[in-house]
């Protein structure tokens, strides 16, 4: 066992060693949760919490499957469906044979973050054959789940065998996700059932390691069922898994978190990089529940702190497998990409700040797809904004990854990024849209999709089709059958200088940046609207003043030739799309950008080119980023990456060139942050 796995095997066994008691489940019947048009989704509380133990949020998702992609986004997550997402349950041992589904390989978080994702995207698709698969297994943990209200994998004997409660928490939460939406009475009382076992358990033995340090993710059933049935124990659980969990709030006041991890360094759970995506929400779920003010501040303060000292170009930080810094070859964890892509998801539902908003799309549409190939069979552990290739590396300075981790492939390095990718499209794609506390909705983020919803009882269709985030163009729809007066917000990012909006019949008008723009009027029949997103060019200078491209939501990166060599394959003789693969440069990388000082955005030349049926692979990149540049011999691999450059401009005599640089995210292999050339 290699010692990564050791460590994270024996950490989740060696705590605690008192069983754990349950009530029995409770037998009650109970609707479903949320229809597909959304009719039920009229706020009942307030936003002082009165008559529901909650504040209400800013927003509040549509019931899963009311939001349906389109265009490039239906692309991508059918892609997704027919790549490992779709499959991993044909092969792979830790989802085919786990314990939750009746079998004897892994029962702890591997099933459930393969659930947790999978849901999504076959209610995403509407794909009724993979839905029927994941209602399949559902069942199987529904019906094996024990009078006493704990699931089969939990041990029977808990002070023998001790079972981080992290792998329930993520169940539960996964289960509300299926029962919004199916409605299936015998899931929500088994998630109830297991609330009940959890309250006992956690006051007799407390959270400790996984669970403590992601007690959050438990509040997500707790106030799914909380909404539903109004029981106050609910509430009660919630606040002792508060309690008992880690305090990041206090965390992120203390200097220590501003410092990278040492290069294989100490291994910390507070700066694991995974628990650190997933506790961006942690404040704005602790608002709805305790109303304290500093609770609302705390995601954009996390992120702050995280952009100031572990950021990177995409939105994302580094963490391999603790935060790393800022240097563009330290590595970006997979699971932390789709986990902090769900944190904002959420703390933008709680608290309608629409730079979390931007920051969504950032994440969504660069750090996301570039840890995938483009036909997402095989996946990255880290990948790096400066990553000019891809092997297995003994050399490397990851903080406490291995050799492995950016090796493209089934399952690189450890397999929770395996079990847990499949979240990131879907979840985005079902949080596009979202109701207002006043019968509206609000376009959060941006892709081609289409949201059904019901305002005042009257049944409604928000379409957007566009290009976005490749074209700045954006033309929506609204169609009611009746006459209805609702609220239509729209997000205007902070990058968007001089935003316009024309509406069928009126004229157009100028939108302030950094906003929701709102729109107030009776709709009738089909409506069309014009939304015009600008996107200038900007060059950022980031660590060691390395020069980074961005336009609009997107940031760009050299295009190189790619080499790839198939290793570790499962069943060698047979080309089983599921192998691992190194990556090499078939073409230079180590260029400087030529960017005067008195107008580096004016150096860069943009080119539209046809979005692909791949839309992020590099022949399917919808833009092209034409800039100029010089080869620097001096800059060379170093620990098998690219070498670290210093501050400041660079010399070079090699002839000038034309780069191509295109989106991130369309990139496998990639130099995001150049050296400037003087001069």
């Amino acid at each position: 066992m290699r010692d990564m796995d050791r460590r994270r095997f024996l950490g989740r066994l060696a705590a605690g060693t008192t069983a754990w008691a349950a009530a029995g489940a409770i037998p009650k019947s109970y609707g479903a949760a949320g229809k597909p048009d959304g009719s039920d989704m009229n706020p009942h509380n307030t936003t002082t919490g009165q008559g529901s133990g909650l504040r209400e949020p800013a927003f509040r998702p549509l019931p899963l499957g009311s939001i349906r992609p389109r265009g490039w986004l239906a692309r991508q997550l059918r892609i997704q469906a027919d790549g490992l997402s779709g499959h991993l349950d044909e092969f792979w041992p830790d989802v085919a044979d786990s314990q939750w589904f009746g079998g004897h390989a892994e029962g702890w978080e591997r099933a459930p973050y393969w659930l947790d994702g999978v849901i999504a995207l076959a209610w995403s698709l509407g794909d009724e054959t993979l839905q029927a698969r994941v209602s399949g297994y559902v069942d199987t943990i529904v019906r094996g789940q024990r009078p006493d209200g704990w699931y089969s994998p939990y041990p029977t004997d808990a002070a023998a065998r001790p079972y981080d409660l992290w792998a329930i928490l993520l169940a539960n939460k996964m289960l509300a996700q299926h029962h919004e939406a199916t409605g299936e009475d015998a899931v929500m009382r088994a998630v109830e059932a297991s609330l009940r076992a959890l309250a006992a358990g956690v006051e007799r033995t407390p959270l400790y390691n996984w669970g403590r340090y992601r007690w959050f993710e438990g509040l997500i059933p707790v106030f799914y069922v909380y909404e539903r049935t109004r029981e106050t124990w609910l509430l009660d659980l919630a606040r002792r898994l508060k309690r008992q969990g880690f305090d990041y709030e206090e965390f992120y006041r203390e200097e220590d978190v501003t410092h990278p991890t040492p290069r294989r360094g100490l291994w910390t759970w507070g700066k694991h990089v995974v628990n650190t995506g997933m506790a961006v929400k942690a404040g704005a779920l602790a608002w709805r529940l305790e109303g304290l003010e500093q609770q609302r501040s705390q995601p954009s303060r996390m992120i702050a702190l995280l952009d100031r000292y572990h950021g990177q170009a995409t939105g994302m930080f580094t963490g391999d497998e603790c935060l790393a810094g800022k240097n563009p070859v330290q590595g970006s964890e997979l699971c932390a990409v789709v986990e902090f892509l769900y944190s904002l998801e959420t703390a933008l539902s709680v608290l309608g700040e629409p730079a979390l908003g931007d920051r969504l799309e950032r994440v969504a549409f660069n750090a996301l797809p570039a840890t995938f190939t483009p036909d997402m069979w095989a996946h990255q552990y880290d990948q790096q904004a400066n990553q000019v290739q891809c092997t297995l590396n003994p050399d490397h300075m990851w903080t406490s990854n291995g050799p492995e981790s950016n090796l493209y492939g089934l399952e690189p390095n450890y397999g929770c990024c395996t079990s847990n990718m499949h979240q990131g499209w879907p979840k985005l794609s079902a949080h596009l849209w979202m109701r207002t506390q006043d019968e509206g909705l609000a376009a959060v983020a941006y892709a081609p999709s289409e949201a059904r919803f019901t305002s005042r009882g009257v049944p409604v269709t928000v379409a957007l089709d566009s290009d976005y985030p490749f074209r700045e163009h954006l033309a929506l729809s609204v169609s009611t059958e009746t006459p209805v007066s609702f609220p239509l917000l729209l997000r205007v990012p902070a990058w968007a200088e001089n935003a316009t909006l024309s509406v069928e019949g009126e004229s157009e008008r100028s939108l302030a940046q950094g906003t929701f723009h709102r729109i107030e009027r009776e709709w009738r029949g089909t409506t069309h609207l014009s939304l015009r997103l600008p996107m200038r060019p900007h060059v950022t200078l980031r660590y060691n003043q390395g020069a980074a491209v961005e336009r609009g939501p997107l940031v760009y990166a050299l295009r190189l030739e790619e080499s790839w060599t198939r290793i570790n394959a499962d069943q060698p003789g047979r080309e089983l799309p599921h192998g691992d693969f190194e990556v090499r440069p078939a073409s230079s990388w180590n260029y400087g950008l030529l960017l005067p000082d008195a107008d580096m955005e004016g150096s860069i030349r943009f080119e539209e080119r046809p979005v692909g049926e791949r839309p992020f692979s590099p022949e399917g990149a919808g833009m092209v980023a034409r800039v100029r540049g010089r080869l620097l011999p001096d800059w060379k691999l170093a620990h098998g990456w690219a070498g670290e450059f210093g501050p400041g401009t660079h010399q070079s005599a090699e002839p000038l060139e034309e780069l191509d640089l295109i989106p991130y995210g369309c990139t496998n292999i990639r130099v995001t942050e150049f050296p400037r050339l003087a001069g």
